[in-house]
């Protein structure tokens, strides 16, 4: 009895490393795959279309004044809200 003991309590050990490597393995493909994967997608449009865009032109002083007084029309005629009105305000600015 003692025999078959020992010969069942090494398969065990066996076989439980041959699975802990096995998972170990696995996993560690699995990951790869995934790195290989994401590598492969595609960006997404939004992130392409940012990237590709070329800087903006710089505008003169006389047009930015021009593109000011249009918007603030636009604001009086109740076209633009107030929040719309200042956020084109400080892009047009910005440029």
């Amino acid at each position: 009895m003692p025999g078959l003991l020992r010969g069942v309590a090494r398969t065990a050990v066996i076989s439980g490393t041959a699975t802990a490597v096995s998972n170990r393995v696995s996993r560690r493909q699995a990951g790869r795959w995934a790195q290989q994967d994401e590598a492969r997608a595609p960006r997404p449009v939004h992130e392409q279309a940012y990237e590709a865009a070329p800087p903006p032109a710089a505008v003169p002083m006389d047009a930015k004044i021009s593109q000011l007084h249009e918007l603030g029309r636009l604001r009086d005629q109740s076209v633009l809200t107030e929040e719309e009105f200042e956020a084109q305000k400080r892009r047009i600015l910005a440029s």
